[in-house]
């Protein structure tokens, strides 16, 4: 069973490639990406790694979470599944 983990307090230089070499040295990596912003295409600082094996990234969990990469400490844990967004804003004026 896969894991998938969450990394922030990434240097705005790392890309999806340091990411992936990072974590490789744990399992095999079957997806690692770094969240960039819509509008500006610089890093957000923070990206998700996958495993193929969920012991992997509990080890990567332990061994990675406090280290520096890229000269910055990252914070590593499981990721968590994000909350469902509320419905849209309404905007009109109401009625009295």
């Amino acid at each position: 069973m896969s894991k998938k983990l969450f990394v922030g307090s990434l240097s705005w230089n790392v890309d999806d490639h340091q990411l992936r070499t990072a974590f490789e040295p744990f399992g095999e990596v079957t997806d690692a990406k770094v969240i960039n912003d819509r509008e500006t295409g610089r890093s957000r600082g923070f990206g998700f790694v996958t495993f193929a094996d969920a012991q992997a990234g509990n080890a990567a969990i332990e061994q990675m979470n406090g280290q520096s990469l890229d000269g910055r400490t990252i914070n590593v844990n499981e990721a968590q599944e994000r909350a469902p967004r509320g419905g849209g804003g309404g905007g009109g004026r109401g009625r009295w």
